[in-house]
């Protein structure tokens, strides 16, 4: 199906699209803060600028929504129109996720990854579940965690 804007309106309408401070992360952050979890938020002497950073915990946690990080879920799908683009713009965002990790891995941060589809979508779970399962990875001691929605 072709697109039913045109080429000026579809850039304008991408192009608004928020990177920070959207819905979701508005809602985990209000949950974690309800929890009594105090964070920094895009920390920039951190890399990757995290989401949420948890200095007293030693953690990062990253909201990614699915589209824009490739994840292989029902969110995920490439448009059909400028594929090329869309398919180098999207791979440019995993390789750069892939380095960050490794970076806060190497400086001794824990990570914890919140897809989208875990909180949107037929597969999303219940959205406390999803904040407990973030408070209880942060009290934890393990190194790499995520949450995802449920396979359908």
């Amino acid at each position: 199906m072709a697109d039913i804007l045109d080429r000026a309106s579809r850039s304008r309408l991408m192009s608004g699209i928020r990177s920070k401070n959207t819905r979701i992360e508005i809602s985990l952050r209000r949950g974690l803060h309800a929890r009594g979890f105090r964070y920094r938020l895009h920390d920039p002497k951190i890399p990757g600028r995290p989401d949420l950073a948890f200095p007293k915990y030693g953690a990062t946690v990253f909201i990614n929504g699915c589209f824009w990080h490739g994840h292989d879920c029902e969110l995920y799908r490439l448009p059909k129109t400028r594929t090329e683009f869309w398919r180098k713009n999207i791979e440019t965002n995993v390789q750069r996720d892939h380095r960050v990790k490794t970076e806060l891995a190497k400086l001794g941060w824990r990570q914890f990854v919140i897809w989208e589809c875990s909180i949107r979508g037929t597969g999303r779970r219940d959205f406390d579940a999803v904040i407990d399962n973030v408070a209880a990875w942060l009290r934890s001691v393990r190194h790499f965690g995520q949450i995802r929605g449920r396979r359908t």
